[in-house]
């Protein structure tokens, strides 16, 4: 019993040898395979992230293009405010030149139509212009009016 024993103990283990080479062959084909897999999915990973890369860096030169144009567009328009400004600044002056000459033409009217009555003689009902409409010196009350002139009424 021994020998058929050993010898079924030493068939069995030849079994479980021819077993275990076949389970570690395909112990070894699915380390391959997964293997092959993993490299695979490495593969187009590092292939996605490439595409991802070569995305964005285009993306940034597209967003940099635009912030150039929009850097451009903020000083062409800074400038052209200034330069509004500045005839802004211009303007204002020239009216606040022209309302003081108005200013001074209306005195002088103001003025002149306050001492109109001057020039009329009521108790001889005549006047005191001449046949061209022209004050007549000699026959008026003499007025004595500084005229004053500035510097800058001569720049136009």
């Amino acid at each position: 019993m021994a020998s058929p024993g050993g010898a079924y103990s030493s068939g069995s283990s030849s079994l479980q040898n021819s077993g275990s080479e076949g389970d570690r062959d395909i112990v070894e084909q699915r380390k391959r395979k997964r293997m092959l897999s993993n490299r695979e999915s490495a593969r187009r990973s590092r292939m996605r992230k490439q595409q991802h890369l070569e995305g964005l860096s285009t993306q940034l030169d597209q967003l940099k293009n635009e912030n150039n144009q929009i850097n451009t567009n903020i000083g062409i328009t800074t400038q052209l405010y200034l330069n509004v400004e500045a005839e802004n600044a211009i303007l204002r002056a020239q009216m606040a030149e022209l309302s003081n000459r108005l200013n001074s033409l209306n005195e002088i009217i103001n003025f002149i139509n306050s001492t109109n009555y001057l020039l009329f003689d009521e108790a001889q009902d005549t006047t005191q212009f001449n046949d061209c409409g022209f004050v007549e010196a000699w026959n008026s009350v003499p007025i004595n009016q500084p005229i004053v002139a500035s510097a800058d009424v001569f720049m136009y």
